[in-house]
């Protein structure tokens, strides 16, 4: 068997032959299997072990009577089922395009990859299936935050969130993956490191039946988030916290003496801009700083940014007070929580983005080698 195609599916009963029809129609030529595994509470387990009978190729069912891990849960069952080692993930409502599986497999066998991203984001790619201009701003805004939150293992992924992928079963742990919800290439991309390649598609409508996607599914997806990232982040947080503390705390005691609020705050703003960033360094960002651009570099970008952050915030200050009476340390508070998600995107993708062409990082391969060839027996 080459190729074992898994289809997590919760009440897809209308999209089964359909979807086998044309997976089927698309792997001619490439000895292959698809393999539902069904959560549903509908007829989706009857209308598979139909399509079963008259198939041109394997088919397989897995009916989960007591789900755990959600649709993640399901892949990682059907990756334990699959007879082959490299699986085909997608969805069972064909916005994902069968005939696309093609296209997964041929770009997994140039043998640079072990793991082919169908992306949205990249070339040709298109999320015109998403349901509405609002869902469409929610996928850009979780891919952003994504791969903020994970900056090195993701910095070649443009589409963490797609459902969509080829993985090589033998390059993943499987076994440590804690699958939570929805999104289980995010899972096998953080949890260790992958060789990554991308293929655009184009997102489709869905065939029949309706979106399962929930404001449910949107809070298990930020506690897998916060799971798998928490430690960055929540230092990030911290110092943050920190510094928006420091900040009222020096403005509060500047006002006492007389000094009026907009300058108190831009001189609390600019004290905390630079321990913050000190701060962040040492604890936050350090294990990035090898790859990125030099200390004076960082700190212009971060510098830059967030006087420009406080150019926007500070004004809006300034409405909260005059326009809607709140007081002034409390609206400095308000906008510091708000400015806290950009400035850590900000700084994940922009401040601490690991160099193109990093004279530091060939330095380290070949300083690298070099202790390898010298603890080789034999000569260097």
């Amino acid at each position: 068997m080459e190729l074992s195609i898994i289809v997590p599916t919760y009440n897809e009963a209308p999209n089964v032959a359909e979807l086998v029809r044309r997976v089927a129609a698309s792997v001619q030529g490439i000895d292959a299997e698809v393999i539902f595994v069904d959560d549903s509470s509908d007829d989706t387990a009857d209308v598979v072990r139909s399509v079963m009978e008259t198939a041109s190729l394997p088919v397989k069912l897995i009916k989960r009577d007591t789900p755990t891990g959600g649709l993640g849960g399901a892949v990682v069952e059907g990756i334990y089922a699959a007879q082959a080692d490299i699986c085909v993930v997608m969805d069972g409502d064909l916005q994902h395009p069968p005939e696309d599986i093609p296209k997964l497999y041929a770009r997994y066998r140039e043998g640079d990859a072990d793991v082919v991203v169908a992306s949205r984001y990249v070339g040709a790619g298109s999320a015109h299936g998403l349901a509405d201009r609002s869902r469409v701003l929610v996928s850009r805004l979780s891919t952003l935050v994504t791969r903020a939150m994970f900056p090195i293992r993701l910095r070649d992924v443009t589409d963490p969130m797609t459902g969509f992928f080829l993985v090589d079963r033998n390059a993943v742990d499987v076994r440590g993956l804690k699958p939570r919800g929805f999104k289980i290439l995010l899972e096998m991309l953080a949890r260790r490191a992958v060789r990554v390649a991308e293929v655009p598609f184009h997102f489709a409508s869905r065939y029949a039946g309706e979106s399962k996607a929930s404001l449910r599914q949107g809070l298990h997806f930020l506690v897998q988030l916060a799971a798998l990232r928490f430690g960055k982040m929540s230092l990030f947080a911290l110092i943050g916290g920190f510094g928006a503390v420091a900040n009222l705390g020096i403005m509060w005691f500047l006002i006492q003496f007389g000094v009026h609020y907009i300058p108190a705050a831009i001189i609390g703003a600019e004290v905390t801009i630079v321990g913050n960033f000190l701060l962040q360094e040492r604890f936050v960002f350090r294990d990035m700083t090898a790859d990125a651009s030099g200390i004076w570099s960082r700190f212009a970008k971060s510098f830059a940014f967030n006087n420009i952050e406080a150019l926007v915030r500070i004004p809006l200050i300034a409405l909260l007070v005059n326009e809607w009476h709140v007081s002034s340390v409390i609206a400095a508070g308000i906008t510091l929580a708000v400015a806290f998600i950009v400035r850590f995107v900000f700084h994940s993708l922009i401040v601490y983005a690991p160099r193109r062409s990093s004279s530091a990082t060939r330095t380290s391969k070949i300083l690298d080698e070099l202790d390898k060839q010298a603890a080789t027996p034999g000569e260097l």
